[in-house]
C-alpha cells in the first residue's frame, strides 16, 4: 500500500479521483486547499489491483485433459503443414505448456514455465502480425502488444484461451 499525493485544480479533482480509482484499489481520498488557496491538495492510499488476467482455474476450467492435449498438440504438429490453422496450434500448444508449469515445483521460473512463456510469446507474435487491435481475439480487452500482456505473456495466453475455448 502506498499513499498518492496530487495537487491540482478544484475542477480537475473529480477526474482524476475517478482515474485513480480505475487504476488502483484506493482508500477514502482526502481533499485539503493549498495555502494559495487556488488549488486543492488530494491524498488517497492506493495499491495495486488484484490481477486482471483469467486464473488458470477460470482459463482452463473445461480444457480437455492434460494427456487428451498433448495427443491433439503431436498430431497437429504434423497436421500443422497441411492446414491447420496456426494460431489454435500454438494457442492449444502454450495453453498445455502453461498446465504442465502449473504443476511444477517452480511454477513461474521453472524450465516447464519458461517453456510455457515462450510460446505464450509466439501466440501473441501470431495474434500482432494477424493485426489484432485492442479489443484482443475475441473481445478480449487486452491485445498482445499491451503493456500487460508484454510483461505477463502467459495471462495473455489464458485470456485467449478461455475465450476461444468459450467460442470454440
Amino acid at each position: 500500500m502506498f499513499e498518492i499525493r496530487i495537487i491540482c485544480t478544484p475542477p480537475e479533482a473529480p477526474e482524476i479521483t475517478k482515474a485513480l480509482s480505475e487504476t488502483f484499489t484506493t482508500g477514502q481520498v482526502r481533499q485539503h486547499p493549498t495555502r494559495d488557496g487556488e488549488r486543492v491538495r488530494l491524498y488517497v492510499t492506493a495499491e495495486q489491483q488484484p490481477g486482471h488476467w483469467p486464473t488458470p482455474e477460470t482459463a482452463y476450467a473445461t480444457a480437455p485433459s492434460i494427456i487428451s492435449e498433448i495427443g491433439w498438440t503431436a498430431s497437429g504438429a504434423r497436421d500443422c503443414l497441411h492446414g491447420i490453422a496456426v494460431r489454435e496450434f500454438w494457442l492449444r500448444k502454450a495453453a498445455l505448456l502453461d498446465r504442465i508449469a502449473l504443476t511444477d515445483d517452480d511454477p513461474v521460473g521453472g524450465e516447464a514455465a519458461t517453456l510455457a512463456t515462450e510460446a505464450a510469446r509466439r501466440l501473441m507474435a501470431i495474434d500482432h502480425a494477424a493485426g489484432l487491435g485492442p479489443s484482443g481475439y475475441a473481445d478480449g480487452p487486452y491485445s498482445p502488444d499491451h503493456p500487460d500482456s508484454i510483461r505477463e505473456p502467459r495471462g495473455y495466453l489464458r485470456q485467449e484461451y478461455a475465450l476461444w475455448h468459450r467460442h470454440s
